[in-house]
């Protein structure tokens, strides 16, 4: 009888065991779960993206990593720009206003860049934000247009660093986050020079290329981290204004512009702004979506034709300097011929 008794209270605390310990894995599952996947404001959105850079300590991690150079400070220069492409409505409207679209969304900044020999240099970073490369391309004839307006007062030249977050994929480029560097060559001797002239660096510039549709879940590097804040995925609800992030930010930078992203999605205030965005953006599509698929397709179609033009091209020019060669040796043949 004991015996059994014995047997019962094992079992009875057995199971108390068991239970508690299940108790006690959920609860620590549930909260991993909890710290780990936070409602966070999709920036790839101009308003929260205008906040996040508005984070001094936030602008120098998001410079720096992308340039792969330590940033000393950095300032928003009172440039913000937002192109706009106007066009009237219908004539069959009751009055003809002008329609206004947004298409890019471009910040300019004053930073200070530590090199590799410890002295510092200005530079002025551009970093434009666009829905696809046609929204690039008006916005870089738009700012030839403008360059070529004369200035109001001297400004002092200094090296340019543009960076591009685009919503696209350039289907050439299959990597998240690209670098178009500058290279010095010596076309007498041909050799690369190692040397920077200032006059030369303000002439041409060095720029970064972000294809948040190709960002990944990697999380290895500080650029990783970086750019796991952009990948367009977990989204919640269809507008693709908020998302989940579910990384367990393990860098104080990264978690300072989580816990930015997270207020502006859950802040009311915040999330106003957002909204009107997205509603805004839904209007455009609704007006523009169908013409912007249309000329991306005129696009394709005219590179295709130039590059057919440029294969006839190179190829009449081959044959043209084979004749040329041809016409030269019966020359040289006749000229002998004469001697003789």
């Amino acid at each position: 009888m004991v015996e059994k008794l014995t047997n019962l209270n094992l079992a009875y605390t057995q199971k108390r065991f068991t239970f508690a310990v299940t108790n006690f894995v959920i609860s620590y599952l549930t909260t991993i779960i909890i710290t780990i996947m936070i409602i966070i404001a999709n920036p790839i959105y101009d308003t929260v993206f205008k906040r996040l850079m508005e984070n001094e300590r936030v602008a120098r991690f998001f410079i720096g990593t992308l340039l792969n150079q330590e940033v000393a400070s950095v300032e928003m220069l009172p440039q913000e720009f937002t192109y706009y492409q106007k066009r009237k409505q219908s004539k069959e409207a009751d009055a003809e206003e002008e329609v206004t679209q947004l298409t890019i969304f471009r910040l300019d900044f004053m930073a200070t860049i530590v090199t590799a020999t410890g002295e510092q240099s200005k530079v002025l970073i551009e970093v434009q934000k666009a829905h696809d490369e046609i929204d690039l391309m008006r916005f870089r004839n738009y700012l030839g247009e403008q360059y070529k307006k004369p200035e109001k007062e001297e400004k002092v030249a200094l090296p340019i660093t543009t960076i591009y977050i685009l919503g696209t994929k350039l289907p050439e480029v299959p990597t998240a986050c690209v670098k178009v560097g500058r290279v010095y060559e010596d076309r007498v001797n041909n050799v690369l020079l190692k040397a920077r002239s200032p006059f030369i660096e303000k002439l041409t510039h060095d720029c970064y290329v972000v294809q948040v549709k190709r960002i990944t879940k990697r999380y290895q590097t500080r650029l990783d981290k970086l750019l796991n804040l952009f990948e367009q995925a977990n989204f919640i609800g269809d507008t693709e204004a908020v998302k989940e992030y579910q990384q367990d930010p393990d860098d104080a930078d990264v978690k300072v512009m989580a816990d930015i992203l997270h207020h502006i999605g859950t802040d009311p205030d915040e999330r106003k702004a957002l909204d009107i965005e997205v509603e805004a953006n839904r209007t455009f599509e609704a007006y523009f979506g169908k013409q912007r698929a249309i000329i991306l397709e005129q696009g394709k179609t005219i590179i295709e034709k130039d590059e057919t033009i440029a294969a006839e091209r190179k190829a009449h020019a081959e044959k043209d300097k084979a004749h040329a060669e041809e016409m030269a040796k019966l020359l040289e043949r006749i000229s002998q011929l004469e001697k003789i």
